[in-house]
C-alpha cells in the first residue's frame, strides 16, 4: 500500500502543480511510478468535472461551462500537455529533416501550427462537453483523464526515444508490469465512468494514440516528452468523443 501511495504522489507531482513537496530525493524511477498515471489522470479529470458542475450551477451557457472545465484542467497541469501538442504541431508541420524538427520542438516560441493545434484542442474538448449534461461530462472527463495518462507509459513501452537526452529518454522505460497495470487501471476507470461506452472509448484511444505514435516515428524516429504530451491530448479528445454515445 505504501508503494502505490508513493507512486500516486510522484505521478501527481509530475502531472500537476499541486504542492505535494519536491520530487528531488526520490529513489523510485519515474518509469516505475507511471503505474499511477491513470489515477492521477482521473484526479485531473475530476477537477475539470467539478468545474463543469459548478459552471452549470452558475447557469453559464454550455460552451462557457465546457471552457471553464478545460481551463481548470489546464491550470491544474500548468498546460503541460498543451505545450507538448503545440511543439509537435509546429515541428511536424514544418518542412525539413529530423534534426530541424527536433530543433523546432526545443524552441519555446509558438508557431502557426502550434497555435492552431491549441485552438482545436481547447475548442473540441469544450464543444464535446457542451453537448452533454454536466453530470455526464464529469464522468467523461474522469475517463478521459485516466485513459489518456495511461497512454503515455504504453507509448514509451512500444517505441524508443527520438534522442538520447530530454525527459522522454531520461525517465526510463516502463516495464511490462507497469504497462499491464496502467492498461488495466485505465480500462477499469473507463468502465466505471462510461459504462457501455467504455469499449468505444478504449478503441478510439488506441486508434488515436497509435496514429500519433506512427506519425512521430515517421517524423523524428520515436517519442519525446512533447510527443507524449501530444498523445495524451489526442487520446483525451478521442475518449470524450466516445463518451457522447
Amino acid at each position: 500500500m505504501n508503494d502505490i501511495l508513493r507512486d500516486i504522489r510522484l505521478a501527481v507531482l509530475f502531472l500537476t502543480r499541486l504542492p505535494l513537496g519536491p520530487m528531488s530525493g526520490e529513489t523510485v524511477p519515474l518509469a516505475q511510478a507511471m503505474r499511477a498515471f491513470p489515477l492521477a489522470g482521473a484526479l485531473i479529470g475530476l477537477v475539470g468535472g467539478l468545474a463543469l458542475l459548478l459552471a452549470e450551477q452558475m447557469e453559464l451557457p454550455p460552451l462557457a461551462a465546457g471552457l471553464c472545465a478545460v481551463l481548470a484542467m489546464i491550470l491544474l497541469t500548468g498546460g503541460l500537455h498543451e505545450d507538448g501538442l503545440a511543439d509537435c504541431a509546429d515541428a511536424f508541420g514544418a518542412m525539413g529533416d529530423r534534426d530541424k524538427k527536433l530543433a523546432i520542438m526545443k524552441d519555446s516560441r509558438l508557431g502557426a501550427f502550434g497555435g492552431l493545434a491549441l485552438i482545436f484542442s481547447v475548442g473540441l474538448r469544450a464543444s464535446l462537453l457542451a453537448a452533454v449534461p454536466a453530470a455526464q461530462g464529469c464522468w467523461m472527463l474522469i475517463a478521459a483523464g485516466a485513459v489518456s495518462r495511461a497512454s503515455a507509459p504504453l507509448v514509451m513501452s512500444a517505441s524508443t526515444p527520438a534522442k538520447p537526452e530530454g525527459l522522454g529518454a531520461t525517465s526510463g522505460t516502463p516495464d511490462g508490469a507497469v504497462g499491464l497495470w496502467v492498461l488495466s487501471t485505465g480500462i477499469l476507470v473507463a468502465f466505471i465512468a462510461l459504462g457501455g461506452s467504455a469499449l468505444a472509448a478504449v478503441a478510439y484511444a488506441a486508434l488515436a494514440g497509435g496514429l500519433m505514435l506512427l506519425w512521430a516515428k515517421r517524423q523524428i524516429g520515436g517519442y519525446t516528452g512533447d510527443v507524449l504530451g501530444a498523445v495524451i491530448q489526442v487520446v483525451e479528445i478521442a475518449v470524450l468523443f466516445a463518451g457522447l454515445s
